[in-house]
């Protein structure tokens, strides 16, 4: 896109001001500014305390306790067992958020201009409450029906995830362009095929990355439901650093760390590769 050259004898316009009383997003700004001003003062933050010599002493003298790691090869075969837990608990909460949110979705979305939606607000209604509930929440409450173990774990993340991906996947739906289907719907296409052949195939790459990306957020969220007694490496963590022992606890945040980041990495570049 080129820019107009300016003429000789027009005068330079000046930037716009940081504040217009009339601009809606700077009384916006101020509001939030506001809050979070707001929010410092009433809160007691103990920041002499926080950066006192005792509490930085205490605070090396903790870390120093994680090192050396244990990297016995009992042990390490025992973290590569909950990674795999915390993996595959991630993942098939992950799928079936999906496949749940997708079918979800379609009520929850104007599929065309004309569409009365009847479902759709609650349908909505739904995807909020069951994204509204934390994964621990959700985890807390099935460990009473479906016991300890990486199964209440997964359903936690699936329930949690299937409110996520059901909304983002409602709004690419309504978002996507309505050309294609106008196209069809005027040769007397039905509204199943119209969706397969003219929105998913326009909307797929952004559902993917989306599913993706809230994967990566099951990873870190797996690995915490541990602690509730789900499984995975989160189990493993509560148990010893309860018995603190913090050599074993070095290993499993190690075992943490890398596993996010692979993931984080693999991730990162399908989204690149379905979004070119």
């Amino acid at each position: 896109m080129t820019t107009k050259p300016r003429a000789a004898n027009e005068p330079y316009r000046l930037p716009p001001r940081l504040f217009n009383a009339r601009c809606a997003a700077c009384w916006f700004t101020l509001g939030i500014v506001a809050l979070v001003v707001a929010s410092f003062w009433s809160l007691d933050l103990q920041w002499a305390a926080f950066f006192s010599l005792d509490a930085l002493h205490s605070m090396g003298r903790f870390v120093g306790e994680f090192f050396p790691p244990d990297t016995s090869p009992e042990f390490l075969r025992k973290v590569a067992v909950g990674a795999w837990e915390t993996l595959a608990m991630s993942a098939l909460g992950t799928g079936l958020a999906a496949v749940a949110g997708l079918a979800l979705a379609l009520p929850a979305s104007r599929l065309h201009e004309g569409d009365a939606a009847r479902a759709r607000s609650l349908t909505r209604l739904l995807l909020n409450a069951l994204r509204s509930i934390p994964e621990l929440v959700w985890a807390a409450l099935l460990l009473i029906s479906a016991g300890l173990g990486p199964f209440a774990g997964t359903l936690a993340l699936a329930l949690h995830t299937t409110g996520v991906l059901g909304r983002l996947f409602a709004e690419a739906i309504e978002n996507a362009p309505p050309g294609p289907g106008t196209a069809l719907r005027t040769h007397g296409v039905g509204n199943g095929r119209v969706f397969l052949y003219a929105t998913l195939p326009q909307v797929l790459p952004q559902l993917m990355s989306y599913t993706l990306y809230r994967w990566e957020n099951n990873i870190r969220a797996a690995a915490v439901l541990g602690v509730v007694g789900a499984g995975g490496l989160g189990q493993l963590l509560a148990f010893h650093m309860g018995l603190f022992q913090m050599h074993k606890t070095a290993t499993i945040l190690g075992a943490m760390l890398l596993m996010v980041a692979v993931v984080d990495a693999g991730s990162h570049g399908a989204r690149r590769w379905l979004t070119r």
